[in-house]
């Protein structure tokens, strides 16, 4: 039998003794999310229409509404009457159609330069202080690098973190990560914020940043931006590999099949050069 983490344990305690007041606040949580769902629905519609789609008393579809529409995610038409998805519900769902709209752009072009290359393809977005790896395609040697998708990657000591830091402005930078230091997880991690400064003014000046070493030993990473169609960076695409297969000299050679990658992802996401 495995042993549980001591924070699995607490997980699990916490999920069979749910309190009373948490059962109320899932239940209450549940009820707005389905008056958004039934508005989503209806697109524009009066309190009963709403009620009557939700299953929901209408002074109870009203509390809700009310909370949704002082958030930003309903909005109400004094003239009409009528309630209609707000700014807020918007911008979720636009979050995950972007994140799709990334993962069917990349998915083609890693598996091709998995096939050129044969060492892993990562494709990583930014969240907070981290970024987050949201698809990988894995080489076929029999040491390779394996990273779990939705695994977070520090920004201070990771290639994709680099890349989608450099584009930030400096006040994002430090808002995001502090002013340090920073962990070492290697004796080649950088430790303090005007180091990162500066290895993020070389990244934007390069075009692409190196893990070299950084986060573990034996292992590189080189990482490029992918953009949209704003010019914005919204991903980053890398290839990982032990330092034995990955020498400092063929840099070059990866960094431009690469790039060729991270710029056909960037135009079918609508960029252009």
């Amino acid at each position: 039998m495995t042993d549980l983490a001591p924070e699995q344990k607490t997980a699990r305690q916490k999920t069979g003794r749910t309190r009373s007041g948490d059962a109320g606040s899932v239940r209450t949580l549940e009820r707005g999310l389905s008056v958004l769902s039934a508005l989503a629905e209806l697109r524009q519609a009066s309190l009963t229409q709403i009620a009557k789609r939700a299953g929901l008393s209408a002074s109870t579809a009203y509390r809700l509404l009310e909370t949704l529409r002082q958030q930003g995610y309903v909005e109400w038409e004094e003239r009409t009457g009528l309630f209609s998805v707000g700014l807020r519900a918007y911008q979720v769902g636009a979050a995950f159609s972007e994140r799709n709209a990334l993962l069917g752009a990349a998915q083609g072009e890693m598996r091709s330069l998995v096939d050129d290359l044969n060492e892993t393809a990562n494709l990583a977005v930014l969240r907070g202080p981290e970024a987050v790896y949201v698809h990988q395609v894995e080489a076929r040697q029999m040491m390779r690098m394996f990273t779990q998708i939705g695994a977070a990657a520090p920004l201070h000591c990771s290639g994709v973190g680099k890349v989608l830091a450099a584009w930030l402005p400096e006040a994002e930078v430090r808002a995001r990560l502090g002013e340090g230091p920073f962990p070492a997880y290697t004796p080649n991690s950088i430790t303090t914020l005007p180091a990162y400064l500066k290895e993020l003014r070389e990244v934007r000046a390069q075009g692409y940043a190196l893990d070299d070493e950084e986060r573990e030993l034996g292992v590189r990473c080189l990482a490029t931006p992918v953009h949209d169609a704003a010019r914005a960076v919204v991903g980053s695409l890398s290839i990982s590999a032990p330092t034995s297969r990955f020498p400092r000299e063929q840099v070059p050679a990866m960094l431009e099949r690469v790039q060729d990658a991270s710029r056909q992802i960037s135009l079918r996401l609508g960029w252009t050069p």
